[in-house]
């Protein structure tokens, strides 16, 4: 279990390093412009490239498991010598992957990625809360138990995203409005911020929900798909600070020269720093 929560240790590390979160995304199309071939060696050159460059320089990181698990075993392979070299270093890891399921397979996820002595052990993973909030639980006991945290999608900038999200309950509030009621029941005793985060698209339109959650708000969405760091504060608003700010293409299209990528990182740090009080 880690000495301290989470939430604890994402704040120290954004105040340390900056709030940029670094998306590993091995696109198809970026290995290609890296120079190399779509395989798993590819990919493994891909992927510790970018580890090596700015593993001691970026608070968060955030792979997203599809990229690697579509070369199999391999794939997963890197996606974990990764995740552990960039733990070493002092980043934390967000593993995107997006699980959701019920009972003893939502358990098994958990433990998968968030006890300490799994193989994919990570300081975070996003889940989907579609089949109730409740199904949630084997994760957030997991969390807890091994100081880890969760991101929940709550309001994704995806266009299908409404049909479901902006669905109002039997209760009354939105669907993504009972996923933020959830998580801010689960961060109520955070004395900062709190282990339990929404997904929350930078590119989305100002919202009516209360994204005060008293913990982390992963923004997705920023430089390539179009959201700047500027757009941050019309989105979030009084709930900015807490906003972990995700850039994928914008920086990794800067490599694969080392030099390059930590420029660019530092740049989108530097500007995520002035809007996001840090």
């Amino acid at each position: 279990m880690s000495s301290q929560p989470f939430g604890t240790r994402l704040r120290a590390a954004m105040t340390e390093r900056g709030p940029l979160c670094v998306g590993i995304d091995p696109h198809a199309h970026l290995l290609e412009a890296w120079g190399l071939p779509d395989d798993p060696d590819g990919l493994a050159s891909f992927t510790y490239g970018v580890v090596d460059a700015l593993a001691d320089q970026v608070a968060v990181f955030k792979p997203q498991s599809a990229f690697f698990e579509r070369f199999g075993s391999a794939g997963i392979a890197v996606l974990e010598q990764a995740t552990i070299r960039l733990r070493e270093a002092g980043a934390l890891v967000i593993i995107d992957a997006k699980r959701g399921d019920i009972g003893s397979t939502m358990s098994g996820y958990a433990s998968a990625y968030l006890s300490e002595k799994a193989p994919l052990a990570c300081d975070a993973l996003t889940v989907s809360p579609y089949l109730g909030f409740g199904s949630l639980q084997p994760a957030i006991d997991e969390a807890r138990e091994a100081g880890a945290g969760l991101f929940v999608l709550a309001l994704t900038s995806n266009p299908e995203g409404p049909q479901f999200q902006s669905a109002r309950t039997a209760a009354g509030p939105t669907v993504a409005g009972a996923v933020l009621d959830g998580l801010r029941e689960l961060n109520a005793d955070a004395d900062d911020l709190g282990s339990f985060g929404a997904v929350v698209g930078a590119t989305i339109q100002p919202t009516d929900e209360n994204l005060d959650i008293r913990g982390p708000l992963l923004a997705p969405g920023l430089g390539a798909q179009g959201a700047t760091p500027a757009s941050l504060s019309k989105v979030f608003g009084a709930a900015v600070h807490n906003v972990v700010p995700s850039s994928s293409r914008e920086i990794l299209g800067a490599g694969p020269n080392p030099a390059a990528l930590r420029e660019a990182a530092a740049r989108s740090n530097d500007a995520f720093r002035t809007v996001l009080g840090y």
